[in-house]
């Protein structure tokens, strides 16, 4: 057993941490301010904002490792450790880092060396810290952490590399390496926000297993309202670097004093809509009312309306669509491994329909998408899509494709191109052959996206860098839609955006689909966004379907037992605030 440093000052009040007015500053600009909190000790809390609201910032400034360009000032007392956090020197938070204190980050595969094996990197977190007597014994040790965080044949894992995981497995590795020396006190920055469902499911039960049999203080990050409230007891909401408020989970998010908090909860309940049938916003939040407060459950989605197709042929015909890979040969004369990406997809969409099409990574969604829009040529099969077929065409056969299909992806600064200003980007799709506006003509489509997505006509002129992330993808969705065409793709259009802009994008999404009457192929790992925008669902594992059909019918009796695991293990605000924890 290892003995504490010091009394620390907290001894009277018996508690795990104190933080007293902890601020961070950019030169006069505050970043965080006099931010005030206690943990007890084996206590889960949830720090929630959105985006810049100074809650990554914290996680850091009590680890010590703030970037040199920022101040930090206040005081951050942990038990058994006499420093300040906030002002102890490197070589004393040296010995608190791994050991007392310990972080699981947001990115697994940039936090990890990507050099060491995985049993060597776990094993160097307790050899750093001398918690076992040699190497022999971290050895063995790793592998029985590997074990308890239920990574498949841990023995095998260690001797891995971190490329060789999946991504969940590389977060349960990021689990095991924190808690490897019994730290009091675990700091979690959206951990599973780049995860599937299922294994965003698996890896927070087993964070919350582990932090209880442990007794560890838990101090969780995220944007996402939901996970707080199957996590945590208390919660503490940041805006702009403030403490706005305070308190118990269901005290805070079934009665909302400060109207930020309420904004919140607005965007982040896709089970509550406006009288439109909209998502609440936090320009409209007034309106919301928490899911403890209602006296009747939310209005079941609207029934499906006549599409502006009924009766019409398909739009999309998928026939048998199969597609393989050959991976790298891992022997110099075996045979190249074969991954079947796709098989046997078959399904029709009509003019209008709103689909959505879910499962985990590697289900053949990308694969799927790709096809569509004849970016990739099925090795099985056919698609036809708006009349054009894909297997087999040339790029020249595919250029009434390009008129009628277009895609919105999920990472709007990765899609758009930062050397174009944004009056370049949205007029691109105009100078297609056979579009015969000149640069007036074009400038004046710009500025009437513009204005459809919300954006002022000045915007015309910046970069993308100039914007916000929400903006960026408002941007994306106006250079898809310039040219008119029927179908919109969007590729998990809002799972890298804050909740107060998710709820906005998806209105802005709804409303341009029903004003052009585009039909709508959603592909996202979210249940909830597919419940709230489509009619139908196609439900995909292992590259193929598995059950499609009504929305509503599938989410309330799946018939498949894979549909039945996704939509269990998707967490949604009103569902955990009605479950006691």
């Amino acid at each position: 057993m290892r003995e504490r440093i010091g009394t620390g000052t907290d001894a009277g009040t018996g508690n795990l941490l104190e933080v007293s007015e902890l601020s961070v500053s950019a030169g006069d600009r505050e970043l965080v301010s006099a931010l005030s909190f206690s943990m007890a000790a084996g206590e889960r809390i949830g720090l929630i904002g959105e985006s810049g609201s100074g809650k990554s910032l914290t996680a850091t400034a009590l680890l010590g490792l703030l970037p040199e360009e920022l101040t930090v000032s206040g005081s951050a007392q942990l038990r058994g450790f006499a420093p300040n956090l906030l002002t102890a020197g490197d070589r004393s938070m040296q010995s608190v880092r791994g050991d007392e204190i310990s972080m699981v980050f947001q990115e697994p595969l940039s936090a990890l060396n990507p050099l060491m094996k995985i049993g060597a990197q776990v094993a160097e977190v307790m050899l750093q810290h001398r918690t076992v007597p040699n190497r022999a014994a971290a050895r063995r040790r790793a592998v029985e952490l590997l074990a308890s965080v239920r990574i498949p044949d841990p023995a095998q894992a260690a001797g891995a590399y971190p490329h060789q995981l999946s991504g969940g497995q590389r977060q349960r590795v990021m689990v095991a390496m924190a808690l490897a020396n019994d730290p009091q006190l675990l700091l979690a920055d959206e951990p599973t926000t780049a995860l599937d469902v299922t294994v965003q499911s698996q890896v927070l039960e087993l964070i919350s297993t582990q932090v209880r049999k442990r007794g560890t203080g838990l101090l969780f990050i995220t944007h996402d309202l939901a996970v707080v409230a199957n996590m945590c007891t208390r919660v503490l909401v940041l805006n702009k670097g403030r403490l706005v408020e305070s308190g118990d989970i269901e005290q805070i998010f079934s009665a909302p004093e400060h109207p930020y908090t309420r904004a919140l909860l607005a965007a982040s309940d896709l089970s509550a809509t406006d009288e439109r049938g909209r998502l609440f916003t936090v320009q409209t939040a007034a309106g919301y009312v928490p899911p403890a407060l209602r006296t009747v459950e939310p209005a079941a989605p609207p029934a499906q309306r006549a599409t502006a197709g009924a009766g019409e042929p398909a739009l999309i015909t998928a026939t048998g669509l199969g597609r393989t890979y050959h991976r790298a040969r891992t022997t110099a004369f075996g045979p190249r491994p074969v991954v079947n990406a796709l098989a046997d997809v078959s399904f029709t969409v009509a003019p209008g329909d709103r689909v959505g099409i879910v499962g985990e990574s590697g289900s053949g969604k990308s694969t799927l998408l790709r096809i569509l829009a004849g970016l990739d040529q099925p090795t099985a099969g056919q698609a036809i899509v708006a009349g054009t077929p894909i297997a087999g065409a040339r790029e020249a056969d595919l250029a009434p494709l390009r008129k009628e299909l277009q895609i919105v992806f999920q990472d709007p600064l990765g899609s758009l191109d930062p050397r174009m200003r944004v009056a370049d980007i949205i007029a691109e799709p105009l100078l297609v052959p056979g579009r015969k506006l000149d640069a007036r003509g074009r400038l004046a489509e710009v500025h009437r996206m513009l204005g459809l997505v919300g954006l002022e006509a000045e915007s015309a002129q910046r970069y993308p860098h100039q914007f916000s992330g929400g903006q960026r993808q408002r941007i994306s969705i106006a250079r898809a839609l310039v040219n008119r065409p029927r179908i919109l793709v969007a590729d998990e259009p809002v799972s890298a955006l804050d909740v107060s802009v998710r709820a906005q994008v998806l209105n802005l999404i709804a409303d341009l689909v029903d004003e052009y009457a585009l039909t709508l192929l959603l592909v996202s790992h979210d249940l909830s966004v597919v419940r709230h925008l489509c009619e139908r669902v196609i439900v995909m594992k292992d590259g193929r379907i598995v059950e499609s059909g009504d929305t509503e019918q599938i989410y309330n009796n799946p018939a498949h037992p894979y549909t039945a695991q996704l939509i269990a293990s998707s967490l949604e605000l009103s569902e955990e605030l009605a479950t006691p924890h």
